[in-house]
């Protein structure tokens, strides 16, 4: 099969290092990448390190409101399709891409295979739950990380396309923890290389609920400024002057500021560190996988899977809430393992090979 993978954020990187691989065994693969995420730390980093394939098209396509971003990428992804004339399209997760591409597709009769579907936060003020419902309604084939996704999607009806393969994000944590530890390009702002602590807690803090303004995000980091140990927080390039200025203001001396970090070295300093705070819902679930215990800030449950034993607890962006948090004690069962045994890629090709023969 001729399939168009779209991809243009960070956490999609991921899943199609894994993906990728096992795709081109088997059917042509055309990537289209759509820009989202186009800083090198965010972008091409990935795919030097993952050895992602090149991108067949750059859209060069972010920033702007959701509506003028998705649209600008319907318009150009539709314009691939046309021209490639693909047997199918398939996408992960759920970002503004994954919603352009299967909108662009199923108005052109193109199937669409939609990995990681069937997450569901129980709100639409979430603009990613907007993207995750449309696509599952709109996909061919849903592939499901988890049991509890695939029983949502059973629930709206969609279990006739519906299959839970795992976690493909899983597959591309378990090859590359298993590597040395060999990037280590660790920067700091200035664009020197920073020393890793034998201990340290590592935050990541994104999100625009916490970035908002000064005070959820000075909450966060007086946390991780009055703990045992040094923090290391990788700062997304948007948040890079507020993260800074309120360091400064508040005279955090155990916190290092560093550039995003590539997927190496983010896996690495997971399995290494004394604890993590994040608010991505990829880190959780690596850090769930590492065995370190993990205090996630949002209001939400993105993974109920990890919220087990104290291995991943929700707390709000407040100062004592998520030192309460960190303080309580993990206890990690080693037969739960919700997220499959790190071959979903494999299982994926499988249905769709005979997905393909039935219709031919």
């Amino acid at each position: 099969m001729r399939i168009v993978t779209v991809i243009g954020a960070r956490p999609q990187f991921i899943k199609a290092a894994a993906g990728s691989r096992q795709i081109r065994k088997e059917h042509q693969e055309i990537l289209i990448h759509t820009g989202q995420h186009f800083d090198d730390n965010m972008s091409a980093v990935f795919f030097r390190e993952m050895e992602i394939p090149e991108p067949d098209y750059n859209l060069g396509i972010s920033g702007g409101s959701h509506a003028q971003m998705t649209a600008k990428m319907l318009v150009g992804i539709e314009e691939i399709l046309v021209k490639e004339k693909p047997d199918a399209l398939l996408v992960y997760g759920d970002t503004n891409s994954t919603i352009a591409a299967a909108l662009a597709a199923v108005k052109l009769q193109i199937p669409v295979f939609h990995v990681e579907a069937g997450n569901r936060l129980g709100t639409l003020n979430n603009p990613e739950e907007v993207n995750r419902i449309t696509t599952d309604h709109l996909a061919t084939l849903d592939f499901c990380a988890t049991e509890d996704s695939l029983e949502k999607l059973q629930r709206e009806g969609l279990g006739d396309r519906s299959y839970c393969v795992g976690n493909i994000m899983y597959d591309s944590f378990l090859h590359f923890v298993n590597l040395p530890w060999k990037y280590q390009n660790i920067i700091d702002f200035d664009g020197n290389a920073i020393t890793v602590p034998s201990e340290y807690y590592y935050l990541t803090c994104h999100r625009q609920e916490n970035t908002y303004s000064d005070e959820p995000l000075t909450e966060i980091l007086a946390a991780m400024n009055s703990l045992d140990a040094p923090t290391i927080y990788a700062v997304h390039p948007r948040n890079r002057e507020r993260a800074c200025r309120v360091c400064e203001k508040e005279k955090f001396k155990n916190i290092i500021l560093t550039q995003p970090v590539g997927y190496s070295d983010s896996v690495h300093l997971t399995k290494n560190a004394k604890k993590i705070v994040t608010d991505s819902g990829g880190l959780q679930c690596e850090a769930f996988y590492a065995g370190v215990q993990c205090i996630f800030v949002l209001d939400y449950v993105v993974w109920p899977e990890t919220m087990v034993g104290n291995r991943n607890q929700l707390a709000k962006a407040n100062r004592y809430d998520i030192l309460n948090k960190l303080s309580a004690t993990q206890i990690i069962d080693p037969s739960y393992k919700p997220f499959g045994d790190g071959h979903a890629a494999e299982r994926i090709c499988k249905i769709i090979t005979e997905w393909e023969r039935k219709n031919k």
